[in-house]
This record gives C-alpha cells, structure tokens and sequence, in this order.
C-alpha cells in the first residue's frame, strides 16, 4: 500500500473487464485548493459503481500532487481508494 494525503493505492489482483480509460490522469481533485493528485506513466480506469484502478505497464509511475511528495507506483495494479471521515449526517470523503 502507498499513501498520498487522503488517497490510498492499494494491490489488485485484476481489474474488472470493460472500464473506461480516464484521460488525463487526474485521480482526484482538491476540492479546497484546486490542486490535483495526477497520475504520469500509467493507466486510469474508472466506472461510477466499481470505483478507480490504475495499471502500471512500465517499471514504475509517478502520482503528484503540489502538497504531496511524489510517489512511485511499481509496475502492476493498483485499487485507488479515497480516505473518508464521519460527520453526524454520515460518511463523506475527505476534502484536500
């Protein structure tokens, strides 16, 4: 597993059949800041119910971010999970 602020990459066996390429590589973006967790030298996949995953074909990929460290994502794949915290009304994402 590997962390970047409030997004978790975690090792996937596989990854499901039929998901659409995200282009441009935004994982996710700062909803405060306007600054992006950006994925380079990778695929973004993504369905509205399954969530986001990421395939590395080469040796490595890098996740940036403009308050991150970057991180390096080996090759293989990867489940992207977003970090969620409990308010009174329910469950809600973390803003960056």
């Amino acid at each position: 597993m590997k962390r970047q602020g409030d997004i978790l990459f975690v090792r996937a066996k596989s990854i499901p059949k039929g998901l659409k390429v995200k282009t441009g590589g935004v994982i996710a973006e700062g909803e405060k800041t306007g600054h992006m967790h950006r994925l380079v030298d990778g695929t973004l996949y993504e369905d509205a119910k399954l969530g986001m995953f990421i395939e590395v074909k080469s040796e490595k990929a890098s996740v940036t971010h403009n308050e991150h460290k970057t991180i390096t994502l080996e090759k293989g794949l990867y489940t992207v999970k977003r970090q969620r915290e409990y308010e009174p009304q329910g469950w809600r994402q973390v803003a960056d």
